[in-house]
């Protein structure tokens, strides 16, 4: 039973990484990098088949698929990487207050948390987008907030269990001030659910991000976003259809990567599995 799960771990972590390096490869060289210019147009060559020079096709106005894919790994990892910081963050000092001072200021952070986490995480980015404007920044910003509260829950709940062991009282008994016991020796030993969480949160993150930029409200154009190239070749599924497939794979397989690794880190870091 304890190979099949250890082999379970690897493959999971193995793959997952796999995926996730490759992607974060593509995202480096296209700075440096890309076959052709991502916004610039070739009319006459829109809408053309994979080929030797067009490894993916081209889109309506002719632009290399490719090189496009490749640039919007840099929209896909700023997304995910500004949406987990904002989470995790904000969501373990909001649910490390809450969960060690208690009381009131519990109730308080807590019925806040609830309030956002009662309306859909996608309605409410919508809304948040709506406001403050749509773009990669804020976008980000939105997702971040939509974030905090599952990170805060899973922070307060290590931080209740774990405040009245004895290493914290110790700390308190010798005058450990309190911030220094919730950040330096709370926070230590509740770091792995948040690790896993943080891991889901980025693939969901860019989830999200295509979602909103496939209704418009995400990366602004010409910046490439998959989400955006999606709602564009919608318009072409039939004629064109490798337009689709290449924005749909690349989520697919972006999201599949960063949910096997969270798989794999959490049976890492969780104790009962080994």
């Amino acid at each position: 039973m304890k190979t099949l799960m250890s082999n379970a771990k690897n493959i999971n972590l193995i793959i997952g990484l796999s995926i996730l390096i490759s992607f974060l490869l593509l995202m480096i060289v296209s700075f440096f990098y890309t076959p052709h210019d991502v916004t610039a147009m070739n009319v006459a060559n829109k809408l053309k088949g994979p080929n030797s020079e067009n490894w993916f096709g081209t889109d309506e106005f002719g632009r290399d698929i490719f090189s496009r894919i490749m640039k919007g790994t840099q929209t896909a990892f700023f997304v995910g990487t500004l949406t987990v910081t904002i989470g995790v963050v904000f969501g373990t000092l909001i649910g490390g207050i809450a969960g060690y001072v208690g009381g009131w200021v519990d109730e308080v952070f807590m019925r806040i948390m609830d309030a956002l986490m009662a309306f859909p995480g996608i309605i409410l980015a919508l809304m948040l987008v709506a406001v403050f404007g749509s773009g990669i920044v804020n976008t980000s910003i939105a997702l971040g907030l939509i974030a905090i509260p599952s990170i805060a829950r899973i922070a307060r709940s290590g931080f209740v269990q774990h405040k009245e062991y004895e290493y914290v009282l110790s700390a308190k008994l010798i005058g450990v001030k309190p911030f220094k016991i919730m950040f330096r020796h709370i926070l230590p030993n509740v770091s792995s659910p948040l690790i896993v969480a943080a891991s889901v949160s980025f693939g969901v993150a860019m989830l999200a991000e295509a979602a909103l930029s496939y209704l418009g409200l995400g990366v602004k154009p010409p910046d490439p976003s998959w989400g955006r190239m999606l709602k564009d070749s919608q318009a072409f599924l039939k004629s064109a259809p490798w337009y689709t497939y290449a924005p749909g794979i690349a989520i697919t397989f972006m999201v599949l990567g960063f949910y096997m690794l969270s798989n794999a880190i959490r049976d890492i870091l969780d104790p009962r599995s080994n």
